[in-house]
Formats: structure tokens, sequence, C-alpha cells
């Protein structure tokens, strides 16, 4: 989940980035991002990592975009965005389970 925060933070920076230090900090953000991606990975199915990364990159991004830069909250878009919120909790919750009968 760490990792779609900071894909939010990165997107933002590549669309609004204006300053040099701006870039380096999207940079800097996209490879820690890459990193804690790469972490999960290690512990966890890799469809469910990825689908949470970016299922929470995507929303997340819908969502600042609305609150922190004006872009305009159409109702059809906010539906979109809890429908794919709903996709990755069910999918969470889904490899949870597979998880647990593979350890019993």
């Amino acid at each position: 989940m760490l990792a779609g925060v900071f894909e939010v933070v990165w997107v933002a920076g590549l669309s609004h980035a204006t300053a040099w230090w701006h870039w380096f900090i999207t940079l800097a953000v996209i490879i820690f991002s890459f990193k804690v991606l790469l972490d999960a990975a290690a512990k966890l199915p890799i469809g469910t990592v990825y689908a949470v990364f970016t299922g929470l990159g995507t929303g997340g991004t819908v969502i600042a975009e609305m609150v922190f830069f004006g872009e305009p909250a159409d109702p059809l878009k906010l539906l979109f965005v809890a429908t794919l919120v709903a996709g990755v909790i069910g999918l969470k919750n889904v490899t949870r389970e597979i998880e647990a009968k593979r350890g019993e």
C-alpha cells in the first residue's frame, strides 16, 4: 500500500514539476516507490501486489488531482474510482484467503 501512496506522489510530480528540484524529488520518489513494490513482491503474489499498486495509484491520483489541483469531481469518475478500490480490496481479501488455505 505504501508503494501505491508514493505512486500518487510521483505521478503528481510528473504532471506538475516545474523546477529542477521538483524533478529530483519526483525521481527519488519513483525509485523509493518501486523499491517498496519489489519488497512487497518478494513476500506476496506479484499479481496481487501489482493490482494493489496500480489500483491505489490510479484511484489515489484521481482523488489527489481533484482535492489538490482543482480537477472537476465528476460523479461518474467517482463511481469508477470506487469500483476500482472495491476491486483492489476484493482481490486483496481473496489472496489473503488463498494464502491462509495454503498454510493449512
